[in-house]
């Protein structure tokens, strides 16, 4: 197929807001190479490529307006660095989604809209699908995971989501799974390996692992991971710039936006630390035993090994905190992301102070009185709003 004629599809697919994170990239690329924008196109500039527009009724317009502000939110949210995707950006293109409605052309292909995705609210647990789809999985109940045709891959029970191992999918077929602040969650992925997920993480990850290729899952987050074993399937979790690579172990990936270190702490077995861009190699990459901490510093690709007590960095899936050699505002992210509150610090001088503390799953009163009384600054709150002055 030429390739106008799958751009054409992709900028269509980008007007109904059906693109994948991956096409939306795309998308972008293909504006800016054009000179049509360097930030993030709007829906009008993208019609003035096609020369064309969908209709679209205006449930499904309310809907999709809907789903763009809680992306824009979370991206805001998630990314330490932002990418030009700016809040008044994403307002532009959901109204530009609404103008739809009054201009009454019709498509000239057919396009089928699909399955609109629900309203979400920032504290809910979502299952995206391969297909953009967006599931809200409601904690506490009983229910089955389907994919986008319906066919059942897998059952949810309480807080934890488990994969059919017999699925009859042949193909890789990725699930995102995100998880908001305050909340944490368990997930069996179809070879059985277990991952506990703390609050603000986000794992993508397949389906079904496909038989001669490695069991790959890419992590936004902090995630404790008990592997299972097959030796002819490596299991890699990418976190950004670095790989972890393992057959079969006990292991626990901390991979924040705000941080510069991504943490490994290894509590049984083995793992291969190295870059993203790099292939593994036993000989020259770093290999931690257990018992010991593997930091990569994300801004020169640096790892350095040390001897913890690795109870201290997995306290966190029996609601534990713990911060080492930190500063004060990013324990406020980590505190944040914990509780589910949102944290103002007025004390400029406070913000860049750095603390060691650990404590065990109290209320955030608690810890904050803990630093009150270390720094003697005062806080108030407010409908989940905290102030430090």
């Amino acid at each position: 197929m030429n390739e106008n004629s799958e751009i054409k599809k992709l900028l269509h697919k980008f007007i109904l807001n059906q693109c994948t994170a991956d096409e939306t990239d795309e998308v972008i690329d293909y504006c800016r190479k054009n000179n049509l924008t360097s930030d993030f196109p709007t829906v009008e500039e993208v019609k003035a490529l096609l020369g064309e527009t969908p209709e679209m009724d205006k449930n499904t317009a309310d809907q999709i307006f809907s789903k763009i502000l809680v992306q824009a939110q979370e991206t805001k949210e998630m990314e330490v660095e932002p990418r030009k995707f700016p809040f008044k950006k994403y307002i532009a293109i959901a109204a530009s989604v609404v103008v739809l409605l009054s201009i009454g052309l019709t498509y000239k292909n057919s396009v089928t809209v699909p399955k609109s995705n629900p309203v979400i609210n920032s504290n809910e647990i979502t299952l995206q699908l391969e297909n953009g789809e967006i599931q809200v999985i409601s904690e506490g109940k009983k229910s089955q995971v389907t994919d986008a045709n319906g066919n059942v891959v897998g059952n949810q029970n309480g807080n934890k989501i488990a994969y059919d191992t017999e699925t009859s999918i042949e193909k890789l077929v990725y699930n995102t799974l995100k998880i908001p602040n305050g909340k944490r969650f368990e997930l069996q992925l179809s070879d059985g390996t277990i991952v506990h997920l703390n609050s603000g993480t986000t794992l993508k990850y397949p389906v079904k692992f496909i038989a001669g290729q490695n069991r790959q899952v890419f992590l936004d987050g902090e995630a404790f991971f008990d592997v299972a074993k097959d030796k002819k399937h490596p299991f890699v979790v990418n976190a950004d710039k670095l790989n972890i690579r393992v057959l079969g172990t006990h292991f626990n990936v901390s991979s924040y936006p705000e941080d510069d270190l991504t943490d490994v702490v290894l509590v049984e077995g083995s793992v291969g630390m190295y870059t993203a861009n790099e292939e593994f190699n036993a000989d020259k990459n770093t290999i931690l035993k257990p018992g010991y901490k593997g930091s990569f510093n994300r801004n020169n690709n640096h790892i350095n090994t040390k001897e913890v007590n690795t109870d201290m960095y997995t306290s966190w899936m029996n609601g534990g905190l713990m911060f080492r050699d930190m500063s004060f505002k990013n324990i406020c992210k980590k505190l944040e992301r914990r509780y589910d509150v949102t944290i103002i610090i007025k004390n400029n001088k406070l913000a860049d102070e750095k603390f060691n503390a650990s404590f065990g799953d109290k209320p955030i009163e608690k810890v904050l009185t803990y630093f009150e009384d270390v720094y003697g600054f005062e806080y108030t709150t407010k409908n989940k709003v905290i102030t430090i002055k």
